[in-house]
């Protein structure tokens, strides 16, 4: 497809995005330990790009204009859209891109990656060109270094899979096919997770208390692999045993805070059968495991009640 033709689309080319949960294994990730992450498709990002005259125009809840005016908290993405646009060798120049995001930034659930994979798409379609999962995953990660510094990469990875991943640094993704259905809530405290702080208070730990910390993140590696066996045994009360035991390590390590664990606790007494931080931490999200479909609705809504900001209950589907 030629410039020219580009230039003068009318078309919407539209790239999409769903949402990603560390199910367990934060923090320890970093350190060497696996981790597990689901895909969260209840809440997404949605990308139109068209033709629009003038200089490459940003049109979302953040900000509305040119992209070389953003703010810095924009700057990954605008680092993706001109990338993306070099590599398909068109100007940068001349389109519109609109960003619909219904995930919450900030609370560990991937939102600036599913934004940056969702452009790139927009961008590919808007030109009519196919990409690889390689190539995707490369454009995004450019937004994640501007985000996260030196990012793991298992937003990116989770957002593009079908299925929950087992991931570990400098191993090949590992898919995980659940033994059955397992429903469960999702509770925002409403405040913004601080990962930057739970980073610094575990970096803390391990100078000043290096043999507890290092025991509490291979207690954390272990924990990974028996969620993993519950998973895919269809252990649901096990499940439920091991998430709880992870937010014990997780407290332990100093990552989560009483807005946190007012919801973690509550979801436990009200039938929960596990329930623990999901993401950086001291802020953010809970995860619970609840016993039924069912169950998680009515866990969601009683969440809602004593004061989450959004509650989102949803089915973790098994393999067939």
């Amino acid at each position: 497809m030629s410039v020219e033709k580009i230039s003068i689309s009318e078309k919407n080319a539209v790239g999409a995005a769903h949402s990603k949960l560390i199910l367990v294994g934060e923090h320890a990730v970093v350190h060497g330990q696996p981790a597990i992450s689901i895909p969260f498709p209840l809440i997404g990002v949605k990308v139109v790009t068209k033709y629009k005259r003038g200089a490459v125009y940003i049109d979302s809840d953040l900000f509305q204009g040119s992209a070389d005016d953003a703010p810095n908290a924009l700057s990954g993405i605008v680092q993706t859209i001109k990338q993306t646009m070099k590599q398909l060798n068109i100007p940068y120049r001349d389109v519109l891109i609109r960003i619909n995001s219904t995930i919450p930034p900030g609370k560990g659930l991937g939102s600036s990656a599913s934004v940056a994979i969702a452009i790139v798409r927009s961008l590919f379609t808007y030109v009519g060109q196919t990409y690889t999962n390689e190539e995707l995953l490369a454009l995004a990660n450019i937004s994640e270094t501007y985000a996260h510094g030196a990012p793991s990469g298992i937003d990116s990875l989770t957002i593009t899979s079908p299925s929950p991943i087992w991931y570990e640094r400098n191993q090949p993704i590992d898919h995980i096919v659940p033994g059955g259905e397992f429903s469960f809530v999702v509770a925002d405290t409403g405040k913004m997770a601080d990962t930057k702080t739970s980073v610094s208070t575990v970096k803390h730990m391990l100078k000043l208390a290096p043999e507890k910390l290092h025991h509490k993140i291979e207690r954390i590696g272990e924990i990974t692999y028996q969620t993993r066996e519950a998973l895919e045994k269809k252990s649901k009360q096990l499940l439920g045993f091991f998430l709880n035991e992870a937010q014990k390590e997780l407290e332990a390590i100093g990552v989560s805070d009483s807005n946190l664990n007012r919801l973690i606790h509550f979801a436990r007494q009200e039938g929960a059968l596990g329930a623990k931080l999901t993401g950086g931490g001291n802020g953010g999200c809970i995860i619970a495991l609840a016993k039924n479909e069912m169950h998680a609705k009515q866990l969601g809504n009683k969440l809602k009640h004593i004061g989450a900001a959004a509650v989102w209950p949803f089915t973790l589907k098994g393999g067939k």
